[in-house]
């Protein structure tokens, strides 16, 4: 009975959050039929089993923001390294910090809607030159859609990614940048004295991309808490059943089903996750799921 109560909890929460994003979705001051719009929806989950107080814009050591401009609609995804917890140091202080000021200039009008890249910088280095230096690592990745010219931008740096589908096809998918199997880049900030011990990758180390996108279309943008447990074809078969979706409530559906599926397979010692796989293709011989926190940001192209 307390496993029941435990994962009613969990999801309630996890939804609660997705929902805060939906109301969001279709604000009319910043919409015009006219123009390519997202509408989206957030779910996800903290690896820990416990309940944990609830942030808006974070899961466990994850962080994501979703944010319109007359210009633009901007997503992004942030995993804060954890093994900063040995140091005294809040893993998901820096990621939460990271989103949040992308979200910020965004409203702000300040970054450029062809340039994700330089809107991470734009926020890294404030946090570099923060009065009060808030310390640690993550990956990162913004995809921002130019209601303009109606192209996707993206910039991922690191193992969280993006990816977009259309008609059941994957059309576009961000690359992992590893230094080494199970080790991303990242963006860090270590404490004074330890810089030459910490892996440290800058903002212009991001992978870059931008194409055209299509009434329908659906994006994913995540934590590699989902697709280090979540086969491509599983992804796909979700991403399928919200093509052409207006309705945020129905995205919020889908949302909620791949992040819970992904937390559970997460904590399967016998599925053979696409985790296990790349660390067999690495001579590492293990089976099961990879506990991790889990950010799911699910939207549809409208135009």
């Amino acid at each position: 009975m307390h496993t029941l109560w435990l994962t009613g909890r969990l999801l309630s929460r996890a939804i609660w959050n997705g929902i805060t994003n939906i109301s969001s979705a279709a604000d009319p001051n910043v919409q015009r039929k006219s123009e390519p719009y997202l509408v989206s929806a957030v779910c996800g989950f903290s690896k820990e089993k416990k309940i944990q107080r609830l942030v808006k814009g974070q899961f466990g050591d994850d962080a994501w923001f979703s944010v319109k401009h007359k210009t633009a609609d901007v997503l992004g995804v942030a995993d804060g390294v954890g093994g900063w917890r040995a140091y005294g140091i809040n893993p998901g202080e820096f990621s939460l910090n990271l989103m949040r000021t992308c979200e910020r200039l965004v409203r702000l009008g300040c970054f450029a809607p062809i340039n994700p890249s330089d809107l991470l910088a734009k926020s890294y280095y404030e946090l570099l030159f923060h009065k009060k230096r808030i310390l640690g690592s993550s990956t990162a990745c913004v995809v921002v859609l130019n209601r303009e010219n109606c192209r996707l931008y993206t910039a991922n740096i690191g193992d969280s990614g993006f990816m977009v589908v259309r008609n059941g096809r994957v059309i576009h998918k961000s690359e992992e940048q590893q230094h080494y199997f199970n080790t991303p880049f990242q963006l860090s900030l270590p404490p004074p004295g330890y810089q030459a011990d910490v892996l440290s990758d800058q903002p212009d180390s991001a992978i870059t991309d931008n194409f055209p996108v299509e009434d329908g279309d659906v994006i994913l943008v995540a934590t590699d808490g989902v697709f280090d447990n979540l086969p491509q074809n599983l992804l796909v078969n979700e991403l399928l059943k919200v093509q052409g979706e207006r309705c945020a409530s129905r995205l919020q559906t889908v949302a909620n089903s791949i992040a819970w599926m992904a937390r559970n397979l997460s904590f399967d010692e016998t599925f053979i996750s696409p985790f296990a796989e790349s660390a067999f293709a690495n001579g590492i011989n293990t089976i099961g799921g990879k506990p991790d926190d889990i950010t799911v940001l699910l939207a549809t192209v409208a135009i």
